[in-house]
Protein backbone atom coordinates (compact mmCIF):
# COMPACT_ATOMS: atom_id res chain seq x y z
CA UNK A 1 0.00 0.00 0.00
CA UNK A 2 1.21 3.40 -0.78
CA UNK A 3 2.41 5.24 2.25
CA UNK A 4 0.85 8.39 1.05
CA UNK A 5 -2.44 6.65 0.74
CA UNK A 6 -2.06 5.41 4.34
CA UNK A 7 -1.42 8.91 5.54
CA UNK A 8 -4.76 10.00 4.23
CA UNK A 9 -8.13 9.23 5.70
CA UNK A 10 -7.57 5.53 5.44
CA UNK A 11 -4.31 5.82 7.31
CA UNK A 12 -5.94 7.61 10.15
CA UNK A 13 -8.52 4.90 10.45
CA UNK A 14 -5.79 2.26 10.51
CA UNK A 15 -3.83 3.89 13.34
CA UNK A 16 -6.96 4.47 15.35
CA UNK A 17 -7.74 0.76 15.24
CA UNK A 18 -4.21 -0.07 16.31
CA UNK A 19 -4.47 2.26 19.31
CA UNK A 20 -7.85 0.80 20.31
CA UNK A 21 -6.42 -2.73 20.34
CA UNK A 22 -3.40 -1.59 22.37
CA UNK A 23 -5.61 0.14 24.93
CA UNK A 24 -7.84 -2.94 25.22
CA UNK A 25 -4.78 -5.14 25.85
CA UNK A 26 -3.52 -2.79 28.56
CA UNK A 27 -6.94 -2.80 30.24
CA UNK A 28 -7.05 -6.62 30.25
CA UNK A 29 -3.53 -6.81 31.68
CA UNK A 30 -4.48 -4.32 34.39
CA UNK A 31 -7.65 -6.22 35.29
CA UNK A 32 -5.76 -9.53 35.47
CA UNK A 33 -3.05 -8.00 37.63
CA UNK A 34 -5.66 -6.46 39.99
CA UNK A 35 -7.48 -9.80 40.21
CA UNK A 36 -4.28 -11.65 41.07
CA UNK A 37 -3.28 -9.14 43.69
CA UNK A 38 -6.69 -9.02 45.36
CA UNK A 39 -7.23 -12.75 45.09
CA UNK A 40 -3.93 -13.60 46.77
CA UNK A 41 -4.72 -11.37 49.72
CA UNK A 42 -8.38 -12.34 50.02
CA UNK A 43 -9.23 -15.54 51.89
CA UNK A 44 -5.76 -16.22 53.19
CA UNK A 45 -5.27 -12.73 54.52
CA UNK A 46 -8.73 -12.67 55.96
CA UNK A 47 -8.05 -15.99 57.64
CA UNK A 48 -4.76 -14.81 59.09
CA UNK A 49 -6.35 -11.54 60.09
CA UNK A 50 -9.12 -13.40 61.89
CA UNK A 51 -6.81 -15.86 63.65
CA UNK A 52 -4.03 -13.50 64.67
CA UNK A 53 -6.04 -11.24 66.99
CA UNK A 54 -7.06 -14.20 69.13
CA UNK A 55 -3.42 -15.24 69.63
CA UNK A 56 -1.42 -12.01 69.67
CA UNK A 57 -3.30 -10.18 72.46
CA UNK A 58 -3.29 -13.27 74.70
CA UNK A 59 0.42 -13.76 74.16
CA UNK A 60 1.12 -10.09 74.80
CA UNK A 61 -0.91 -10.10 78.02
CA UNK A 62 0.87 -13.20 79.31
CA UNK A 63 4.30 -11.78 78.53
CA UNK A 64 3.34 -8.47 80.06
CA UNK A 65 2.13 -10.20 83.22
CA UNK A 66 5.32 -12.25 83.53
CA UNK A 67 7.45 -9.14 83.03
CA UNK A 68 5.46 -7.30 85.68
CA UNK A 69 5.84 -10.12 88.22
CA UNK A 70 9.56 -10.42 87.46
CA UNK A 71 10.00 -6.69 88.05
CA UNK A 72 8.10 -6.90 91.34
CA UNK A 73 5.44 -4.38 90.34
CA UNK A 74 2.53 -6.74 90.16
CA UNK A 75 -0.31 -6.75 92.64
CA UNK A 76 0.38 -9.15 95.52
CA UNK A 77 -1.54 -12.36 95.52
CA UNK A 78 -4.05 -12.68 98.37
CA UNK A 79 -2.55 -14.60 101.24
CA UNK A 80 -4.56 -17.64 102.30
CA UNK A 81 -6.27 -17.14 105.61
CA UNK A 82 -4.56 -19.20 108.34
CA UNK A 83 -6.52 -22.21 109.46
CA UNK A 84 -7.40 -22.50 113.18
CA UNK A 85 -5.08 -24.84 115.19
CA UNK A 86 -6.87 -27.76 116.85
CA UNK A 87 -4.33 -27.87 119.79
CA UNK A 88 -5.20 -24.03 120.31
CA UNK A 89 -9.03 -24.78 120.44
CA UNK A 90 -7.89 -27.41 123.44
CA UNK A 91 -5.82 -25.06 125.04
CA UNK A 92 -8.30 -22.24 125.25
CA UNK A 93 -11.62 -23.69 126.37
CA UNK A 94 -12.68 -21.64 129.42
CA UNK A 95 -13.84 -23.42 132.54
CA UNK A 96 -17.58 -23.04 133.22
CA UNK A 97 -18.58 -20.47 135.80
CA UNK A 98 -19.54 -21.88 139.16
CA UNK A 99 -22.69 -20.85 140.97
CA UNK A 100 -22.72 -19.98 144.68
CA UNK A 101 -23.42 -22.96 146.92
CA UNK A 102 -22.06 -25.61 144.55
CA UNK A 103 -19.49 -28.12 145.88
CA UNK A 104 -15.98 -26.70 146.01
CA UNK A 105 -13.54 -27.72 143.30
CA UNK A 106 -10.23 -29.15 144.46
CA UNK A 107 -8.38 -26.50 142.43
CA UNK A 108 -10.06 -23.78 144.50
CA UNK A 109 -9.10 -25.20 147.91
CA UNK A 110 -5.91 -24.74 149.90
CA UNK A 111 -5.40 -27.18 152.79
CA UNK A 112 -2.71 -26.83 155.47
CA UNK A 113 -1.73 -28.24 158.87
CA UNK A 114 0.36 -26.70 161.65
CA UNK A 115 1.52 -28.06 164.97
CA UNK A 116 0.15 -26.18 167.98
CA UNK A 117 3.21 -26.62 170.18
CA UNK A 118 5.89 -23.97 170.14
CA UNK A 119 8.76 -26.35 170.60
CA UNK A 120 6.91 -29.34 169.04
CA UNK A 121 8.14 -31.43 171.97
CA UNK A 122 5.57 -32.89 174.34
CA UNK A 123 6.63 -34.27 177.69
CA UNK A 124 4.73 -36.13 180.38
CA UNK A 125 0.99 -35.62 179.98
CA UNK A 126 1.18 -32.86 177.41
CA UNK A 127 -1.04 -33.57 174.40
CA UNK A 128 -0.04 -32.57 170.89
CA UNK A 129 -2.39 -30.13 169.20
CA UNK A 130 -2.79 -29.37 165.51
CA UNK A 131 -4.43 -26.56 163.59
CA UNK A 132 -6.02 -27.46 160.23
CA UNK A 133 -6.89 -24.62 157.84
CA UNK A 134 -8.99 -24.81 154.68
CA UNK A 135 -9.35 -21.77 152.39
CA UNK A 136 -11.56 -21.25 149.34
CA UNK A 137 -9.72 -19.31 146.62
CA UNK A 138 -12.57 -19.52 144.10
CA UNK A 139 -14.65 -16.58 142.94
CA UNK A 140 -17.88 -17.63 144.70
CA UNK A 141 -18.98 -19.28 147.92
CA UNK A 142 -18.88 -23.09 147.79
CA UNK A 143 -19.66 -26.01 150.11
CA UNK A 144 -17.38 -28.76 151.35
CA UNK A 145 -17.55 -31.68 153.78
CA UNK A 146 -15.05 -31.20 156.59
CA UNK A 147 -16.23 -34.14 158.70
CA UNK A 148 -13.70 -36.57 160.28
CA UNK A 149 -14.11 -39.05 157.42
CA UNK A 150 -13.72 -36.53 154.63
CA UNK A 151 -10.93 -34.51 156.29
CA UNK A 152 -8.54 -37.04 157.74
CA UNK A 153 -5.75 -36.19 160.15
CA UNK A 154 -3.32 -39.08 160.51
CA UNK A 155 -0.31 -39.62 162.78
CA UNK A 156 2.46 -42.02 161.81
CA UNK A 157 5.86 -43.08 163.07
CA UNK A 158 7.88 -44.34 160.13
CA UNK A 159 5.70 -46.91 158.39
CA UNK A 160 3.58 -47.47 161.50
CA UNK A 161 0.09 -45.97 161.39
CA UNK A 162 -0.49 -44.68 164.93
CA UNK A 163 -3.73 -42.75 164.89
CA UNK A 164 -6.40 -41.41 162.48
CA UNK A 165 -9.62 -39.40 162.73
CA UNK A 166 -11.45 -41.91 160.51
CA UNK A 167 -11.12 -44.65 163.12
CA UNK A 168 -14.24 -45.34 165.19
CA UNK A 169 -16.25 -42.31 164.06
CA UNK A 170 -19.61 -42.06 165.79
CA UNK A 171 -22.65 -40.45 164.18
CA UNK A 172 -22.96 -39.50 160.51
CA UNK A 173 -19.35 -38.33 160.30
CA UNK A 174 -20.25 -35.59 157.76
CA UNK A 175 -20.03 -31.85 158.37
CA UNK A 176 -20.81 -29.58 155.43
CA UNK A 177 -19.42 -26.07 155.64
CA UNK A 178 -19.96 -23.00 153.47
CA UNK A 179 -16.65 -21.47 152.48
CA UNK A 180 -16.58 -17.87 151.36
CA UNK A 181 -13.73 -16.64 149.23
CA UNK A 182 -10.65 -15.96 151.35
CA UNK A 183 -12.36 -16.75 154.68
CA UNK A 184 -10.53 -19.75 156.21
CA UNK A 185 -12.19 -22.65 157.94
CA UNK A 186 -10.10 -23.55 161.00
CA UNK A 187 -10.22 -26.71 163.08
CA UNK A 188 -8.11 -27.49 166.16
CA UNK A 189 -7.41 -31.13 167.07
CA UNK A 190 -5.87 -32.63 170.16
CA UNK A 191 -4.32 -36.07 170.31
CA UNK A 192 -4.60 -38.04 173.52
CA UNK A 193 -1.27 -39.86 172.85
CA UNK A 194 -2.99 -43.23 172.34
CA UNK A 195 -3.11 -45.46 169.33
CA UNK A 196 -6.29 -46.08 167.31
CA UNK A 197 -7.41 -48.77 164.89
CA UNK A 198 -10.37 -49.77 162.79
CA UNK A 199 -11.30 -52.22 165.52
CA UNK A 200 -13.13 -50.02 167.99
CA UNK A 201 -13.34 -52.81 170.58
CA UNK A 202 -9.56 -53.21 170.75
CA UNK A 203 -7.74 -51.72 173.72
CA UNK A 204 -6.04 -48.45 172.90
CA UNK A 205 -2.44 -48.53 174.05
CA UNK A 206 -0.32 -45.46 174.78
CA UNK A 207 2.10 -44.22 172.16
CA UNK A 208 5.81 -44.63 172.96
CA UNK A 209 8.27 -41.77 173.16
CA UNK A 210 9.70 -40.91 169.79
CA UNK A 211 9.30 -38.79 166.66
CA UNK A 212 5.93 -38.60 164.93
CA UNK A 213 4.52 -37.03 161.79
CA UNK A 214 1.02 -35.57 161.46
CA UNK A 215 -0.60 -35.13 158.03
CA UNK A 216 -3.97 -33.95 156.72
CA UNK A 217 -5.76 -34.98 153.52
CA UNK A 218 -9.08 -34.46 151.80
CA UNK A 219 -9.49 -36.75 148.84
CA UNK A 220 -6.73 -35.77 146.45
CA UNK A 221 -5.75 -32.72 148.52
CA UNK A 222 -2.71 -32.85 150.80
CA UNK A 223 -1.93 -30.26 153.47
CA UNK A 224 1.71 -30.77 154.28
CA UNK A 225 2.94 -32.36 157.49
CA UNK A 226 3.96 -31.50 161.03
CA UNK A 227 6.82 -33.24 162.83
CA UNK A 228 6.79 -33.43 166.66
CA UNK A 229 8.30 -35.46 169.46
CA UNK A 230 6.92 -37.32 172.46
CA UNK A 231 8.90 -37.77 175.62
Amino acid sequence: MDPDTMRGDGGDIYWRRRMSVLVAVLVVVAVVAWACSSGGSGPERASSAQSSPSVTPTTDQLLAGLRTLAMGTGSPSPSPSPSASPSAGAAATPSPRRRPGEPCADDDLVLSLQSGGKEQIYSGDQRPTFIVTLVNTGSVMCTVDVGPRAMEVRITSGADRIWSTVDCVSGPGAEVQKLRRGVPYVRTLEWDRRRSSVDCRAERSAALPGTYVATVRMGALRGGKGVFHLR
